[in-house]
């Protein structure tokens, strides 16, 4: 395939010079279908814009590529870890007589802001180093948040699950095959396949609806004004109670994906041979990714996440040439102007949603226990214990809590618990997540005894709502 330069790890890697504008295309699309499948359900999942989610997506990942000298070979795709928050804002939203899509309008808000608070970071880790700022983010406090996240989100897997589940089954079946008994390309996008197998069966076998498909247009814009942030200035009925709400529901989340973020760094940096934490430094990624999620979410699209997928798929192929990915990005936002292809995708079946969002959301918790596992979180310290019991308690507790409002007949999908509190005229909800994100921190921040630290390194990708 070209010829061979040697790493630092001794691995050998090929560039554009090498490999020719044929391969490196053919490169750029294995990274497409390799981020796709995760990033396209984010949108399926939360009601938000498919095209506009594969436009930024594009975006972020150039502007990734621009602040961190191109020196990254990062793909950003839809992170699930914010999935709770807006479904919780959805729930709020619906109990002051908003529609989802407006609702989604304020969750937008509050994912902008939790982009903000990477830019946050960026800065306090130049000043200050990166240690020093992560010793107050450990992984007993972002862990059992992780582990949370999925918990609260796994009961909207069944209801999807619900509508048909042998076309579920089947997309199950197909994840637990390829990730386990894949090879090469199989084995690192799973998700892409579940969907893939399900939907032509559903279509086979009579269940799914293409008649919206066949309306659609082949080229059109990917952005609608009433889908941004934007809308919301002037509007009739703009309530700033319920956006501040919206804000502190989902802020607290970032907390536990800026470390994935660290930790899907680290793990790039440990396959190309490179220390990108030192060069181009943390403080760049972090911008990368924050400054990406906040106007993608203006715009109407979904957070971004750095995505181990696409990792893989440098290990597999030992292409580590950044201009790969980012030709993978250049076909995302190409994708994005076609309305047919997007309707192709929201005439997924319900039940192919929820079989792999079933595996998702596991995988979700799963990676908050990794996390600690890998990071040899002491539970023989108690302070560890409280810090992690407070925050599953507070979590799960109030989120699921029919005294503070949630329906447990359809929890994960429609309302939710919350702690609410009236300030003037202004009503303010918290969320579990967002009320046990901040006292866990200041819990670990202020109890006796010694803190542990987050220890990044290769294996410590948590891959937060990623496959």
């Amino acid at each position: 395939m070209g010829k061979e330069k040697k790493t630092a790890v001794d691995e050998p890697i090929y560039d554009a010079r090498t490999l020719g504008v044929p391969k490196m295309l053919v490169l750029g699309v294995q990274h497409l279908f390799a981020m796709f499948g995760a990033t396209v359900l984010v949108p399926i999942l939360t009601g938000l814009s498919v095209s506009a989610t594969l436009l930024f997506a594009g975006l972020a990942t150039l502007f990734m590529h621009l602040v961190t000298k191109r020196k990254v070979p990062v793909f950003l795709g839809s992170s699930f870890a914010f999935l709770g928050g807006y479904f919780s804002v959805k729930a709020a939203g619906a109990e002051l007589g908003f529609t989802d899509p407006q609702s989604l309008v304020y969750a937008c808000v509050g994912v902008a802001c939790a982009g903000l608070l990477y830019l946050v970071l960026s800065l306090i880790c130049k000043a200050f180093g990166s240690k020093n700022v992560m010793r107050f983010f450990p992984p007993v406090v972002t862990g059992p948040i992780i582990i949370a996240i999925g918990l609260i989100l796994a009961p909207s897997a069944i209801n999807n699950c619900s509508d048909n589940w042998w076309i579920a089954l089947i997309a199950i079946v197909v994840v637990i095959a390829c990730n386990i008994w894949g090879k090469g390309m199989l084995k690192i996008v799973p998700i892409l396949m579940g969907v893939l197998v399900s939907y032509i069966v559903a279509a086979l076998t009579g269940n799914v609806d293409f008649s919206a498909v066949k309306e659609a247009a082949w080229i059109g814009l990917p952005v609608r004004l009433e889908n941004t942030v934007f809308s919301l200035f002037g509007a009739d009925n703009f309530n700033a109670g319920f956006l501040i709400s919206s804000i502190i529901m989902i802020v607290p989340i970032a907390f536990a994906t800026m470390m994935e973020h660290v930790g899907d760094i680290s793990a790039i940096g440990g396959t190309i041979g490179k220390n990108l934490i030192e060069d181009p430094g943390l403080h760049r990624t972090l911008i990368g990714d924050g400054v990406g999620t906040t106007i993608a979410a203006l715009f109407g699209a979904p957070a971004n996440t750095t995505y181990g997928e696409n990792t893989g798929v440098l290990v597999l192929t030992k292409v580590y040439d950044p201009k790969v990915v980012r030709i993978a990005a250049y076909f995302a936002i190409v994708l994005a102007f076609c309305p047919k292809f997007a309707e192709l995708i929201h005439a997924m079946p319900v039940a192919t949603i929820g079989g792999v969002s079933i595996i998702l959301y596991g995988m979700i918790s799963a990676v908050g226990v990794r996390n600690m596992v890998e990071n040899h979180t002491d539970f023989q310290k108690s302070r560890n214990v409280i810090v992690a019991a407070v925050i599953l308690g507070l979590a799960l507790g109030i989120n699921f809590s029919g005294f503070l409002g949630a329906d447990i007949t359809t929890a994960g999908n429609n309302a939710t618990g919350a702690i609410s509190f009236m300030i003037g005229d202004m009503k303010i909800g918290l969320s579990g997540l967002a009320v046990a994100s901040i006292v866990g921190i200041i819990l670990n921040a202020i109890l006796p005894g010694k803190r542990d630290e987050y220890l990044p390194n290769q294996e410590n990708s948590s891959s937060l709502g990623k496959f």
